[in-house]
This record gives structure tokens, C-alpha cells and sequence, in this order.
């Protein structure tokens, strides 16, 4: 297993929408398991391929206290169950120390293929249907931050993009 590099925001390979996977085979489950690898190390508790420049329709997530359920989507759809708005503070490992309360429906289904291949079909509410939207957005070329306002956007770009600059000229993000 190997970590793979996570895109940062504002890079527009993020906006670049992921195409269905046609074959679930030994290089699709090792491209799996180094997104969880990639994942845990970062921490976070969803990956989305496109977030590590893979552009196929594939997430993975673990929302367990101990890390220890992890949960395979392969071109997952996501059908709303009960609209009822649920707001969550949200973060997102392509951007980095950022957080804010983003609006989604309060239950869902997704119906996906799991590592084997194999349908996969299950109902989820509360944080499971948070980040199950969340990364599904990613697939979809959208970010956490354009539910937030214009201005907020613009300054989490501004302040990432002169955070890069200062990491190019070796200073830290600390030391920022």
C-alpha cells in the first residue's frame, strides 16, 4: 500500500467529474486500499478518488469511533430519503483547516458496488448521510465550500493559495 497525494482546493482537478468504473479487478481493490491508507493517515473519515486525482466513481469511508468499519462505494447513487434539512459542521481533507455548516437532507439511500463487485444497497442518516453526500459531491466535481457564500469561498482560496506559496518557499503552515 502506498499514500497517495490529496488535491487541495482550489486546484480544478477537483471540478473534473469522475466516470463510472466498468471493471471491479485486483488493481481497482489496491487503488482501495491505498485511499484508506491515505485516509486514515490524514486523518479523515472520507476519500473520494477524485480528491487523489483518480477520476473514476469511486469513495471510501469510515465513520467508526476506532476506525475499524471501513465501507467501499463503487459508482454509488444516492437517492434522498427524507429532505428534512440536517446541518453538520463539515471538513474536507482537500481543504485543509477549514470547517463550516453545510446544509443536506437528513436521510438516504445509496446503492453502489462494494470491492467485490457485489451490489450493495443500504440506508444512512446523521453523519454516515453527510459524508456519503459529501464525497458523492466530490465525484460530481463539487466541494463542501460552494455551499458556503461567495466571500467565505474567496477567502478559503485566497488563504490556501498564499499557504501553498509559503510551503514552495519552505516556511510551514505553523510558522505562517
Amino acid at each position: 500500500m502506498s499514500l497517495l497525494t490529496i488535491l487541495e482546493y482550489p486546484d480544478l482537478r477537483l471540478r473534473k467529474r469522475a466516470s463510472l468504473i466498468s471493471e471491479v479487478n485486483d488493481n481497482l481493490r489496491r487503488t482501495i486500499d491505498d485511499m484508506f491508507e491515505t485516509m486514515y493517515a490524514a486523518p479523515g473519515i472520507g476519500l473520494a478518488a477524485t480528491q487523489v486525482n483518480i477520476h473514476k466513481r469511486l469513495l471510501v469511508l469510515d465513520v467508526s469511533e476506532n476506525k475499524d468499519s471501513p465501507l467501499v462505494f463503487i459508482n454509488p447513487e444516492i437517492d434522498v430519503l427524507d429532505p428534512e434539512p440536517l446541518g453538520y459542521e463539515e471538513g474536507c481533507l482537500s481543504v485543509p483547516g477549514y470547517f463550516d455548516l453545510v446544509t443536506r437532507p437528513k436521510k438516504v439511500k445509496v446503492k453502489a458496488l462494494d470491492r467485490h463487485g457485489q451490489p450493495l444497497e443500504m440506508e444512512a442518516e446523521g453523519l454516515l448521510a453527510v459524508c456519503l453526500q459529501h464525497e458523492v459531491d466530490h465525484l460530481d466535481g463539487k466541494l463542501f465550500v460552494d455551499y458556503l457564500s461567495i466571500l467565505k469561498r474567496q477567502r478559503i482560496k485566497h488563504k490556501l493559495l498564499k499557504d501553498k506559496k509559503k510551503d514552495e518557499r519552505g516556511e510551514t503552515r505553523a510558522e505562517a
